[in-house]
């Protein structure tokens, strides 16, 4: 079925749109025409499942590794960097001579070598952290006119944020090159904040509540554009050959209303219980539509079809090098497997039986069970204990596991086989940068402590969240390290005491739930700056109109514990939100 020429990929992942938040899904509200008409053109994998928050999930279809095991178990708190010595399918397909790029939310790491532009994506325009406006990300972003990294340098742009992404990857997909392209468009919608011109909001006011009309207004530019982007390829004469994958990250976050059990008490979840960061089905079976017309896998509503076998974002790297005819080396291996039989209506020997793990920890490390889903077929069992026949019982409402206890003794043996293949790895490390012209910029997004508590959004960093945390360090080189404290990060350009930076934001399209994230906060007044290496701490004085508290230390090769906190303010103890490590030459 594959033409000669290699395929092009254009990768769609939106985030915390859930399976329910699509109008060919049956929401009763939310017009989704672009998505509506990839699905009546694509094979659909109507039983696919990712992780149930953003980073593992990315992690894992980058990968074809179980998120747990790239070291990637929380969105923040350090858990989100992907280990370095992953292989992602980027570099995959750059070693077999496509060019590569990546726009949109990466959320795996915002320091070499965890950038995209480390993992195999050759051009890439990302924010920070796991969305806009949070920690890392460029002071002051709000979805307008943001600055972005360009390959890992701050540049401006122009625009709505879901637009801008949307555009470039038009820009880069038009670039003359001889070369097939793979690009990743990974919107930061529909996340929170729900900032959006009100335009796509008014279709949906009076018929849902606010919030959630604020949700759909975001899903409804998301599918503005995929259909702009759509209506390109068929113009180009790209789409034949261009293998287009629509896809989202975790269940949905704003579609519906639950109650304490996780069910749906308004708003509509494709029959489904829980949402985002739920073990039960709503917080990770999510939509996967592929469509490749010259290799045999949909194009028109004649040819597109159901695959309703269980799948997973295990699959997703195996499946796309499959479909390229991309080399695999021998010593690369995945914990998914190729679904391309499956695709084609072939038999697919190596998913009967199996058993596939989801779950969510946000902790500091894995607990063993928790928030879990151990699936094979139509069965789920959930942390362990209540066992679920979705296809008898979708909404999880009748637990079966009195009635049947093989199945819960198989999956539960599934589940410690599979407990043992991500449980083997250390925690990951940060690398300290030893070229002055790459500096390492920490943040309190990746702090670690005993509670996964970090300021991870600048709404808390403008109020001054009170908290402490460490990073986890690898020094490569000894040497004596410049180590700068700040509290607000560089680009603010503000001293260690001033009052909160402005920042310029929409007002008339920024959500009034979020409007704290922009507006208000406090001053902060310190007395000391204060670094811990290790057991070794040291201190000095706070000049208050200074923008940073520098330290030079003498750092010993190997790995570290570093603590940075500013003392005396009247609010408590708090760690500093940003910290600048550089070699001293």
């Amino acid at each position: 079925m594959q033409t000669t020429a290699p395929p092009n990929v254009l990768f769609i992942l939106t985030d915390d749109q859930g399976y329910g938040d699509l109008s060919c899904h049956g929401s009763p509200v939310l017009q989704t025409p672009a998505m509506d008409r990839l699905h009546a053109e694509s094979v659909r994998l109507t039983d696919f499942h990712v992780g149930p928050t953003c980073a593992p999930t990315r992690s894992t279809l980058l990968t074809g590794h179980y998120a747990n095991s790239t070291g990637v178990w929380h969105t923040i708190g350090g858990r989100s960097l992907l280990r370095d010595d992953e292989w992602t399918f980027a570099d995959a397909l750059q070693a077999d001579g496509y060019r590569t790029a990546l726009f949109g939310k990466w959320h795996l790491g915002d320091n070499y070598p965890y950038r995209p532009m480390d993992r195999g994506f050759q051009t890439t325009v990302t924010h920070a952290g796991g969305g806009i406006s949070q920690t890392p990300d460029h002071w002051g972003n709000d979805y307008f006119d943001d600055t972005y990294s360009y390959n890992g340098n701050p540049q401006p742009y122009d625009g709505y944020c879901t637009d801008v992404w949307f555009r470039l990857a038009t820009d880069y997909i038009d670039t003359p090159d001889d070369r097939p392209f793979c690009c990743m468009i990974a919107p930061n919608a529909p996340h929170t904040p729900w900032n959006v011109e009100d335009r796509y909001v008014e279709p949906y006011r009076g018929r849902c509540p606010d919030d959630r009309a604020r949700f759909f207004g975001l899903i409804a530019n998301l599918d503005e554009n995929l259909g702009r982007l759509l209506d390109h390829l068929e113009a180009n004469g790209l789409a034949d050959n261009t293998i287009v994958v629509f896809m989202t990250d975790n269940g949905t976050a704003g579609g519906v209303a639950l109650d304490r059990n996780g069910f749906v008490t308004d708003g509509f979840n494709a029959g489904m219980r829980g949402v985002k960061g739920w073990a039960h089905e709503g917080g990770h079976r999510v939509p996967c539509f592929i469509r490749w017309p010259n290799g045999g896998l949909g194009g028109t509503p004649a040819s597109a079809k159901d695959v309703d076998d269980l799948t997973a974002s295990v699959d997703f790297m195996p499946t796309l090098l499959d479909l390229c005819g991309a080399t695999v080396p021998d010593d690369r291996t995945f914990h998914g497997t190729s679904l391309v039989p499956l695709l084609r209506g072939e038999p697919q020997p190596k998913l009967d039986g199996r058993i596939v793990v989801t779950d969510s920890q946000r902790n500091v490390r894995p607990v063993k069970w928790k928030d879990s889903a151990a699936m094979r077929g139509k069965w789920r069992l959930i942390n362990g204990e209540a066992l679920y026949d979705t296809a008898a019982d979708p909404e999880q409402r009748d637990d079966l596991a009195n009635d049947h206890p093989q199945i819960v003794s198989d999956l539960r043996a599934g589940y410690e086989t599979w407990w043992d293949l991500v449980t083997v790895r250390a925690d990951e490390r940060i690398p300290i940068s030893v070229l002055p012209d790459r500096p390492t910029d920490l943040n309190a997004h990746d702090w670690r402590n005993d509670t996964s508590d970090a300021p991870w959004h600048q709404g808390m960093i403008r109020t001054g969240y009170v908290c402490r945390g460490h990073w986890e360090l690898e020094v490569g080189v000894a040497g004596v390290y410049r180590i700068e404290m700040r509290r607000w990060p560089i680009e603010a350009g503000a001293a260690l005491d001033a009052d909160p930076p402005a920042v310029d934001w929409r007002r008339d399209a920024v959500h009034a739930e979020f409007a704290d994230w922009y507006d208000g906060g406090r001053r902060t007044v310190f007395e000391r700056a204060v670094i811990r290496i290790d057991d070794t701490r040291y201190e000095q004085p706070v000049a208050s109109d200074a923008e940073a508290a520098v330290f030079e230390v003498l750092l010993d090769a190997g790995p570290l514990l570093l603590q940075a906190d500013f003392e005396g303010d009247a609010e408590g103890t708090i760690g500093a939100y940003y910290v600048r490590v550089s070699p001293v030459v």
